[in-house]
């Protein structure tokens, strides 16, 4: 096991990866830019260390600032968290030839996934079945105008690297394609360093569901279930819960043994999430696969009793998984409200400013990772994520209750929440018989949606 780990995040998945560590027995150094000099992982760490000002290029995002700061303070491994450098196979490299372990997939298995177009194609290759796209990465507008002509419209436009919905848009013309084809190169270039854009066959009401699969270095691989991410906005995720209500018992079964078959034959290694489309015939598609911790993994979590950050440290550190697909048990039913400062009332504009006053939930079956404090200044400079609320119950219906009294007890006073979006969706009858798609809050539009709840 490591000795000590650097810390390469910031924000909740900070605190929760220092937690984590202190479960191994294992030091955590955090790094910090000059914004989050105050925060809670910097406070709760045994060693802290500022990388750089508040700009995430010269901090968060600066390798040589990273690895300085593993070296100086004497780590063995870091921690990249999610988002950043997490998916970062240049980076993962770099960890490994500075005497490093990066902790994650390793740098060829980063590469062998880096690029969605070309990981749908081998997965598929492994027997997941994909959503028609085109051939290859997109070379120009004519090679775009031409391959949506082939797959026929609406399409979606899709960045090969990153996520949280950057650099993806819906097109149902011709005349759509070719402005949006110049705004997602330049979100994809200034989200994720890369302008590489494919298509996809958009399909309307869909569900979102992915399933968690963990896999050691020796070959071993389990699943653990999966989840339902089908509440978005601007193909954001704000709402997960699992199991999902979108397929029947066999269908998730067969939908989680594909994926872990399929990963573990793609030779893939550490923790990661498989994301899939189900239609409303209740068919899946692959449409990209997470290689680092997922936002959403508390739920899984709740579920089956196992630490994925924990599992994440000592897959890394070199030891066998320690479990089989028989000692997976998934229990009950949990949901996870992702708690953004962001104001509803205005296109989930983002918000800033001080926590005046802050009061978590709490009671069996409450979870609430978070790094908020009374006091505590959001800085502008970053994600909105304040915090994740995750509850269980026996069954969807409990849970439900215990999340609405959640909502109930948590106080975030002094800035913006959009915990209005959740009590109304907790509300919404759609959602209530697990029929909500991913489409849902953008057909009928934020402030709208909660209105609509108030007034029952």
């Amino acid at each position: 096991m490591f000795q000590k780990v650097l810390i390469a995040n910031r924000g909740e998945i900070a605190v929760r990866i220092l937690r984590a560590c202190r479960a191994l027995g294992v030091e955590a150094v955090v790094v910090y830019s000059q914004a989050d000099r105050d925060s809670l992982a910097v406070r709760l760490a045994d060693e802290a260390i500022c990388i750089g000002p508040p700009d995430a290029k010269r901090s968060y995002l600066s390798v040589p600032a990273v690895i300085s700061a593993a070296i100086v303070t004497g780590c063995d491994a870091i921690h990249p968290g999610y988002g950043f450098l997490s998916e970062d196979e240049t980076f993962a490299e770099v960890v490994r030839a500075h005497g490093l372990t990066f902790i994650g997939p390793p740098p060829q298995v980063l590469d062998r996934f880096a690029s969605k177009e070309a990981t749908r194609r081998l997965l598929g290759g492994y027997g997941l079945p994909t959503i028609p796209g085109s051939n290859g990465m997109i070379r120009d507008e004519l090679h775009a105008l031409e391959e949506a002509e082939r797959i026929g419209y609406p399409v979606l436009i899709k960045p090969s690297a990153g996520g949280g919905g950057k650099g993806m848009r819906m097109v149902r013309s011709a005349r759509e394609l070719d402005a949006s084809i110049k705004v997602c190169r330049s979100e994809a270039k200034a989200a994720f360093g890369d302008d590489s854009l494919y298509l996809e066959k958009w399909l309307d009401d869909t569900r979102h569901v992915e399933v968690q699969v963990v896999v050691d270095r020796f070959g071993n691989g389990v699943h653990l279930g999966e989840r339902d991410c089908s509440v978005q906005r601007r193909h954001q995720k704000i709402l997960e819960e699992a199991p999902t209500p979108a397929l029947s018992v066999a269908a998730r079964a067969e939908l989680a043994d594909r994926a872990i078959r399929a990963v573990v034959s793609a030779g893939y290694e550490n923790v990661g999430t498989l994301e899939f489309l189900v239609d409303r015939d209740g068919d899946f598609y692959f449409i990209e696969i997470n290689c680092r911790i997922q936002v959403e993994h508390p739920v899984t979590e709740m579920l089956t009793g196992i630490d994925l950050v924990a599992t994440q440290i000592r897959i890394a550190a070199g030891e066998p998984l320690g479990f089989s697909q028989a000692d997976v048990e998934v229990r009950g039913h949990a949901l996870e409200m992702r708690i953004n400062a962001e104001d509803v009332d205005h296109d989930f504009r983002p918000s800033a400013g001080v926590v005046e006053r802050y009061l978590a939930p709490g009671g069996p079956g409450v979870r609430m990772d978070s790094h908020l404090y009374a006091g505590y200044e959001v800085p502008p400079y970053y994600d909105s994520l304040l915090g994740k609320l995750v509850v269980w119950g026996r069954d969807r219906g409990s849970a439900i209750d215990r999340a609405r009294a959640a909502l109930d007890e948590l106080v975030v006073d002094g800035i913006v929440t959009n915990i209005p979006i959740h009590r109304a969706m907790l509300r919404n009858e759609v959602f209530l018989d697990g029929k909500m798609t991913t489409n849902l809050l953008d057909r009928v539009g934020s402030a709208a949606f909660v209105a609509a709840a108030e007034r029952r």
